[in-house]
């Protein structure tokens, strides 16, 4: 069963408990997104063959602290990094290290800065140097899940609508969604109800209703879409070492639509149409 409350009742997370935020909520998360949204376009040059992902984490760990915000991945169940770096076919929670980027890699990024206790979240990919066609198509798949998903997050939608809309897709292109990892309600809590899972049929699900924040952040496999866990407890990869993408928004479901708080200030999310277009 589902209910709603006011956010500000909520301290926690409830399973089946969805907390409605009002403009304050919206407001914070303006706020942490845009803050987020920065420090990730500010790693675009830095992203080249040579450069170890330690050096990225440290520049996002040191962004955030000159600007009043928290990793909140830092020290979170005990990881030790201010961001996930997520090489070729590692999934997600990659971790970040001293061996170097080579050309022709992809690498997914992703930060959550907690500012003023709202948390902002979002990942997108870096191409690395020439990437390969088979690399560039999986990543226009997988922003256009993404985007596809975000169109279906609107009142009176289920999260089965979001979910249905990214599978439709990205099955269609060949490809496949990775069931394992899920969106997530957030706020002031990092991670709150509901899950958005990025599979699944149309009008199942709970009810998206105005008020209601929560990230969508589909991770599209090349091969099949199981995963594995490695020893670290933490680095998701696919079991059949094919290529993964992922891509992630923090969104508002409005009155009449929703509103995208982690979108590119600089216009640098989608690595593509950046390089297309220039």
């Amino acid at each position: 069963m589902t209910t709603y409350v006011e956010a500000a009742a909520k301290k926690k997370r409830m399973p089946g408990v969805i907390p409605l935020h009002g403009e304050e909520g919206f407001a914070g998360m303006r706020k942490a997104g845009a803050l987020t949204a920065e420090v990730l376009d500010l790693i675009v040059p830095m992203v080249e063959p040579g450069v170890p992902t330690a050096r990225l984490d440290r520049f996002v760990y040191e962004f955030a602290r000159d600007n009043g915000a928290t990793p909140a991945t830092l020290n979170y169940r005990g990881y030790r990094y201010s961001t996930c770096t997520s090489i070729n076919h590692v999934v997600c929670h990659g971790m970040p290290g001293d061996k170097p980027l080579r050309d022709g890699d992809i690498v997914n990024i992703d930060v959550t800065l907690i500012v003023d206790g709202w948390h902002g979240d979002s990942s997108r990919m870096y191409p690395v140097g020439e990437i390969s066609r088979k690399a560039e198509r999986l990543i226009e798949i997988t922003y256009e899940s993404l985007r596809l998903g975000i169109e279906a997050a609107i009142p009176g939608n289920t999260t089965g609508d979001i979910g249905a809309a990214i599978q439709r897709y990205a099955e269609g292109e060949r490809a496949s969604v990775v069931r394992d990892f899920v969106g997530h309600g957030l706020g002031r809590l990092f991670h709150d109800e509901p899950n958005i899972m990025h599979f699944g049929n149309p009008g199942t699900g709970v009810e998206l209703k105005p008020g209601m924040i929560f990230t969508i952040e589909p991770m599209i496999n090349l091969g099949r879409p199981q995963v594995k866990i490695l020893n670290d407890g933490w680095t998701a990869v696919t079991r059949d070492r094919t290529l993964s993408a992922q891509c992630e928004h923090s969104i508002g479901v409005t009155e009449t639509g929703n509103e995208v708080f982690t979108l590119s200030p600089r216009g640098l999310f989608n690595p593509l149409e950046t390089r297309n277009n220039p």
